[in-house]
Order: structure tokens, then C-alpha cells, then sequence
């Protein structure tokens, strides 16, 4: 069964730092763009960042760039958010996603295909 799986989220004050990873089981998220996408209360879902293997690219929403970094593990099969600088704007849902439509794909969040596979989030709070 393919499933995505987040963790990592929490509480962190303003300035802090979370990492968040999305664990990937059924399938080999190598060679998927792999997307985080953010949900605070009241708003709608927003891509955070991507990454993608097929040209080795990233791509960040502004609000977080300069904060923020994916990265991937292949061996843990897992793709990883650092969140650093934290703000109290960055309280939200974090999802990780992907599909077959992200397949070999450049990373672009602008124009990435809706994905078919989320994970059930994690929870983002940061206070002060």
C-alpha cells in the first residue's frame, strides 16, 4: 500500500527550528518530485517547497525562503522540511505529497500537477 507519513511538527517558539520528515512506504519516492504544502487556520493550502531528482531542483515559496530547506534521504526513503527562523505565520498543517502525475518531474510549484498522494499532516504551532 503507498502511504506518506509526516512527523516532526510541534510547538516552537518565534526564531526556533523544527525539521519535519515524510516517510515514504510502498513505493521508492526516488524518482517522484516530492511537494510540501502548508494549511493554517482559515486559509487555503499553499505549496512550501519541492524537490525534485530528474534536474536536482528546488523551488520555495517566498515567505519561506532563506528559512526553509528540503532535502531527501534515499536509504530512509524519506524527504525531510528544515524549518529554521520560525514565525508566527508559519503556523500550520503540514502535508508532504506526491503522485504519479510527479513522476520525473522538475520541481516547480507554480505549475506542479495537483498530487495523488498526501500524507495525514503534522501540526505546525509557533508562539510567543
Amino acid at each position: 500500500q503507498v502511504s506518506l507519513a509526516e512527523s516532526g511538527g510541534g510547538l516552537a517558539q518565534p526564531g526556533g527550528s523544527l525539521r519535519l520528515s515524510c516517510l515514504a512506504s510502498g513505493f521508492d519516492l526516488d524518482i517522484y518530485t516530492m511537494v510540501w504544502f502548508r494549511q493554517a487556520p482559515g486559509k487555503e493550502r499553499e505549496g512550501v517547497s519541492c524537490s525534485s531528482t530528474a534536474d536536482d531542483t528546488t523551488d520555495y515559496a517566498d515567505s519561506v525562503k532563506g528559512r526553509f530547506t528540503i532535502s531527501r534521504d534515499h536509504g530512509e526513503n524519506t524527504v525531510y522540511l528544515q524549518m529554521d527562523n520560525l514565525k508566527p505565520e508559519d503556523t500550520a498543517v503540514y502535508y508532504c505529497a506526491t503522485g504519479l502525475d510527479l513522476i520525473g518531474i522538475t520541481c516547480n510549484l507554480a505549475s506542479v500537477p495537483y498530487p495523488g498522494v498526501w500524507g495525514q499532516g503534522t501540526l505546525v504551532t509557533v508562539y510567543s
